[in-house]
């Protein structure tokens, strides 16, 4: 049932009705842009989120050792994820409550989509800046550097662009390995794979004959393998150089600036032989850590 609630404003003056339309005109509008548009009109801040719920919540990867990954006890872990703490930390000194740090594993296909639908209020694994996707999502500074390398068994003679012509290579969908793979060798062919674990059995299998990632989670793997001997990690010199960093939803500069503030803190805290941080440093990279770089493409 509807109720007419028109109003008669024909008996007031031409400038008393002058004044009430341009009262209630943005009322109206208001009410119609809440009406075919909720999303919009009602539309909260990761920042707002955050302080209302007390819940970071927080994509990152099951297998990309040591970013991001499943341990043998199924709990998320890794060097982003560690930068996440010290962004959790920093939120909770700035909201002054306690904030709790909500993992949720994500695939390479699954980040920036989970992102634009605020499934998840930031994504920090092991992705990395491009054009493409800044178009879509926002991204904080870098804290890792990495590159495109391919993953052989010895002996193979691959590694140049030429050499990958008619290969099977193992990509990863969604990744800038699949796109850095295309753009150096276009008649190389792509092999597409679910995750990191099914390239490397689709290598040792034989299935294809090389497998593109980054260059320290091909490392990482490399170090723990049983049979590491009869692979190697070409070429030299990674076929591209990429920044390591977390995505955030766009427009939301207050939230980004605290994530980027935490990350410029470790960093400098790390460079300054800061204890915490380069416990934090050395503990997934260092010497004894879990994957040792000998030369520190973090830094």
């Amino acid at each position: 049932m509807f109720v007419n609630t028109q109003i008669n404003l024909s008996y007031l003056p031409a400038l008393t009705k002058s004044k009430i339309y341009k009262n209630i005109a943005p009322v109206i509008f208001g009410l119609i842009l809440s009406a075919i548009m909720p999303g919009v009109a009602s539309a909260e801040t990761v920042m707002e989120k955050v302080a209302r719920t007390g819940v970071l919540t927080a994509g990152t990867s099951r297998d990309a050792l040591p970013f991001a990954y499943s341990d043998r006890q199924g709990k998320l872990t890794g060097y982003s994820v560690d930068m996440l703490g010290l962004i959790q930390q920093q939120l909770e000194k700035e909201t002054g409550k306690k904030i709790k740090l909500k993992l949720v594993a994500v695939t390479p296909d699954e980040r920036i989509p989970k992102i634009i639908n605020r499934e998840v209020d930031i994504v920090c694994d092991a992705s990395s800046f491009t054009w493409e996707r800044d178009k879509k999502v926002d991204f904080s500074i870098s804290y890792g550097v990495t590159g495109t390398q391919i993953l052989i068994k010895k002996n193979s003679n691959l590694g140049s662009p030429e050499s990958l012509i008619n290969k099977r290579v193992g990509v990863l969908s969604g990744t800038t390995n699949e796109q850095v793979i295309k753009q150096i060798q276009p008649q190389a062919k792509l092999v597409y794979l679910r995750t990191r674990p099914e390239g490397f059995a689709a290598l040792e299998q034989g299935k294809v004959d090389a497998f593109a990632s980054d260059s320290i989670l091909l490392e990482g793997w490399l170090q723990t393998a049983k049979n590491q001997d009869s692979f190697a990690i070409v070429p030299p010199r990674p076929y591209s150089r990429e920044g390591i960093a977390c995505m955030v939803p766009e427009n939301n500069s207050k939230f980004l600036n605290s994530v980027n503030y935490s990350l410029v803190k470790f960093m400098q805290g790390f460079v300054n032989n800061n204890p915490k941080y380069v416990a934090i440093f050395d503990h997934w990279f260092g010497y004894q850590g879990v994957v040792y770089l000998q030369q520190f493409d973090i830094k």
